[in-house]
This record gives structure tokens, sequence and C-alpha cells, in this order.
């Protein structure tokens, strides 16, 4: 079945941002307000304000969501995510290269079965949406029936994805590498089927210098060269051992960096992974060439690879770009709250603060701008599309419990969910205003599934009622205490 954009209108607590936040307390940076309104026609935002103002404008019939304690913000961006790496997530002990070859490349053979791959781009699409990204770039196996599969869903359900198959012609399993002229062809065709169609674009996506031969990542240059408004996604400076391999295949490179840069792979469509450890010339360069470096904390923190500089990169004299991920399945977690969360503490300990606003800056409007999309995407502003999500500041009772003594302070709320929230603060999800996540609803089925379950094995013999249970339980004490006598 086709998807269908929303005409609707959600009303509650509006959260925007307007430019990137210098400090806390920055109110300049945001639009809040506590009672307004979002109206949405064909997938589109037409008008945001006071409920007060606007509820008289709308059209007879027209339905309201009314979300009337929660808040209302454009639905979250993941900047950097794997689609294989579903079954990798949560796996023990290893650190980059090790974990490469003892899991991911495993699963990641997995998904030459199209069958596969489309069961698991549904899984991955509703795993988003239960967590509120509403878009994101996506790296694929290096089948480009895997990156066919993940297109055909998102667009199905109006998602807006970038994403891209990985391109590997060494130190790789034999089933999971391409060479440098089957990549280029594959991913040309990718291209031209589907960037730019619907709400899909496409990333040139060496998976990272290790894997991609000199003749490879000249495959990828030609691609961008050729097709200027794609992207080109990759990692960077993850691990210092991945940097020693990276040094020995490459010596004539200055560093990491050099070996992309020596191929046309950097500029302001390039989003590069991790960016952990990375030299004074490189974040130079990055900063000449616009090119994006991208913050996956929970990654970081799980494979053991280090603490990103933040400080560092947005150096005033020469800023660098940047994007925040979740990295799944390195990373461990689909919730851009979670990230984040694990990203203040990784601040922390580089002795740097990160306030509630730019994160929640970072993972709307500022990763809009990352991708170039602001005109798109990151805002609750007319023209936009209305990818929204609605979130629950009291939606565990650890949360409810801290917020009773934070009420009325914004920024207080906003730590609060990003320290202590996940999926369970997500109340709904929107694509293009249409509702395609709602906690409650999903919290009442499984209810009721269970409930109907339990009826079913009653009837059937396989479950003893409650009452039934406790009688029998009774009578047995009885027993027991006469037998005491």
């Amino acid at each position: 079945m086709a998807f269908t954009p929303g005409t609707t209108a959600l009303r509650g607590r509006l959260l925007t941002f307007l430019r990137a936040p210098q400090g806390p307390g920055d109110r300049d940076s945001y639009r809040y307000i506590s009672d307004g309104l979002v109206v949405v026609t064909a997938g589109r935002i037409t008008a945001v304000g006071n409920a007060s103002d606007l509820l008289p404008t709308l059209p007879a019939g027209m339905a309201v969501d009314h979300y009337p304690d929660s808040l209302i913000l454009p639905g979250f961006i993941d900047t950097h995510i794997h689609f294989p790496q579903t079954q990798v997530i949560a796996s023990y002990g290893a650190q980059l290269m090790e974990w490469l070859e003892k899991y991911t490349f495993i699963e990641e053979q997995r998904y030459a079965d199209h069958a596969h791959a489309s069961r698991n781009a549904r899984f991955f699409l509703d795993e988003l949406a239960r967590n509120g990204t509403t878009s994101a770039v996506v790296y694929g196996s290096v089948h480009p029936g895997s990156v066919k599969a993940l297109f055909t869903e998102a667009e199905a359900r109006g998602v807006g994805l970038v994403a891209g198959k990985v391109m590997m012609d060494r130190h790789a399993p034999t089933a999971l590498t391409d060479t440098a002229q089957t990549s280029y062809d594959h991913s040309k065709a990718l291209i031209g089927a589907w960037h730019g169609v619907g709400r899909q674009r496409y990333a040139v996506t060496p998976r990272f210098a290790i894997t991609s031969t000199p003749e490879q990542l000249e495959a990828a240059g030609a691609l961008l060269r050729e097709h200027p408004g794609v992207y080109m996604q990759t990692h960077l400076s993850e691990n210092h051992e991945e940097i020693r391999q990276v040094a020995r295949l490459y010596p004539e490179a200055t560093d990491y960096l050099d070996v992309y840069d020596r191929f046309g792979l950097l500029g302001d469509r390039s989003l590069f992974g991790h960016c952990i450890h990375l030299s004074e010339r490189e974040m130079a360069r990055m900063h000449e060439t616009a090119s994006v470096a991208v913050f996956c904390p929970t990654s970081n923190l799980f494979i053991g690879s280090g603490l990103f500089d933040r400080a560092a990169l947005e150096n005033p004299a020469r800023p660098v770009r940047l994007g925040l991920a979740t990295d799944v399945g390195g990373g461990t977690s689909y919730s851009l709250l979670r990230t984040a969360g694990e990203g203040y503490k990784v601040l922390q300990l580089r002795g740097q603060s990160w306030p509630a606003l730019a994160a929640f800056d970072l993972m709307t409007r500022g990763n809009a701008a990352a991708l170039g999309l602001t005109e798109e995407i990151g805002q609750i502003a007319p023209g936009r599309y209305a990818d929204l999500v609605v979130l629950d500041p009291s939606a565990t009772p650890a949360m409810a419990h801290r917020r009773d003594v934070i009420q009325g302070d914004l920024e207080e709320e906003l730590f609060l969910l990003m320290t202590l929230g996940d999926d369970r603060a997500v109340r709904a999800t929107y694509i293009q205003g249409q509702r395609v996540h709602d906690r409650d609803a999903v919290i009442a089925d499984t209810v009721a599934l269970g409930i109907q379950r339990g009826l079913a094995d009653i009837a059937t013999g396989r479950l003893v009622p409650h009452d039934e249970a406790m009688d029998e339980l009774d009578a047995s004490i009885e027993q027991a205490v006469r037998d005491s006598h």
C-alpha cells in the first residue's frame, strides 16, 4: 500500500532550534511555544503558532492530535548507522578490527539474501520510528540488493534516507568483497535508480581506507565527480591500530585524512564517522573543505576507541562541521536521546561541557545542516516535511520523580530527557504528518494480546486462573500447619 502523507494538526509544547546555541541559557537560539499548534497539509508543515490563534483557522473536521504535557520537536536525524548490523549490536568483548572480523563481517554476508535484507529493512525502520528517528544516513552491506531493499521500504513509508552500498575490495571475506570496477558499476546503477527518487538520496560508501585499494578509492572519487549531488560517507581515525594499518597501506599519504583527500573524497557532502584521533592538520583540512565529523559516542565507548574532542574540532579559528550518530551496531542504542547522554559523559571526561540545548540542536537542526537539508527537515517551520517526535519527560517513574522539582525549566527538562530518556520517552513519531509510532497504543495492544493469550490458555487448561491458584496455595498452607501439629 502506498504511503499517504498526513493532513492533520499537532498540539502541544513546541520546540525548534533556529541556530546553534552559544551555551546554556541562549534563549535566542530556539523557539518555544508552551501551547502550540503545527498544521500539516499533504505531509508538509503549513503553519506553526499559538494554538489559540491557529485553532479557529483549521478546516472543519481536521484532526488535532493533542499532547498537552509533552514536547513536540523535529524528528531526530541519525548521521551514521549500519543497516546490516541490527543483529551485531551488543556483541561482547572486542576492539574495532577484531570486532569487524569476529561479528560484523560474518553477519553482513547474510545480506546477499534479498528476503533477509527486506525483512531486516522493516525491522530497521520500525526501530528508528520507535526511537523518534525520522531520517538517517545509512551504510548498507556490499550487496547492492541490501540498499535496494532499504530504499524500497523507506520510500514506501515516506521516510527520507541517505544510503549507500559499502565498497570493499580487500581485507574482508571473499563473500564481502567487490572490485574497483564492480563497486563503481553497482554504485552508479543505484545512484541512477534511487538518488533523488522521492525522498531518497545516495551516498558513495567506501567502508574505510583499510578495505579499499587505491583503485577503489579512485572509483569512489569518480562517482562523486560524475554525480555532484550525491553524498560520501566513510570512517576516519576511530582506533589507533586502524590508523597504523592505514599508514602501512598508504605510506605516501601525509595522514589518514590525506588518503581520502588524494582521491577527491572531501567536501561539504562528505561525512566522516568518529574522527577521534585527528591531528591539527587534519582538522584544518576538514574545515577548509567543509567536511563533516560525526560524533558516535556509544560506539566509541563500547569498542574502546577513545574520546571525541568536540572543543578541538569547534576551534573558532577553523571550526569543523559536526554531526551526531548512534553508529549501530558498534553503537549500543538506536536512541539519539541515549546517544546524547553518553556524548555528555564522553565530553565530561574531556573536561568539556555539553549543554542540553546544544545536544538537542545537533539531533535536529544541526544534523540537518550537516546534510545541507535544513530547508526540508530539522525544524518545525512552514515548508518543511512534518517529520516530528513527541517526547514524554515523565515516561518512567524515575523521570517523573526528577521532573517534579524542575517543572517550568525547559533546559533542565531537556537534560533530564537526554540523561534518563530512551525509546520509552518517545510518545509518538510522525513521518510527513502521519503517525507511524504510538507508544501508548503499542502498550495497550501488548496488554490486550497478553490478556487474550491468558484467556486462551485458561480455556485450554494450559494456565490455572489466578483465584484458583491462590485457593490452591491457601489449602497447601493450611495443610502444612495441620501437619506441623
